[in-house]
């Protein structure tokens, strides 16, 4: 999938968003038209977003992602079970400069 690398750069910065990470099936053979978008998200240090920001952070990224669905996760709202697997797979698609 295409990412619209600059308007992805800029939305994190406006949204304090340090790392961004693809995972799931838009990474393997399985990812059709219907699946959503699983993103996992870690914030700048001392940025923790309200459930509104978060919501409203999703639907700008869908907006970037052809209006599909975005599943906005973070590693510690990841299930315990497949914590390690996401963790080893996990394509990073936006990283802060330091």
């Amino acid at each position: 999938m295409k990412i619209p690398q600059e308007k992805l750069s800029q939305l994190c910065q406006h949204w304090h968003i340090h790392k961004l990470s693809l995972f799931g099936s838009v990474l393997r053979d399985d990812f059709t038209a219907d699946s959503d978008i699983d993103l996992l998200v870690e914030f700048e240090l001392g940025f923790t977003p309200s459930f509104f920001k978060l919501h409203q952070i999703q639907e700008e990224l869908s907006q970037l992602f052809d209006g599909r669905t975005i599943d906005l996760v973070t590693i510690k709202s990841l299930n315990h079970h497949i914590r390690e697997r996401v963790l080893a797979t996990a394509e990073v698609c936006y990283v802060a400069e330091r």
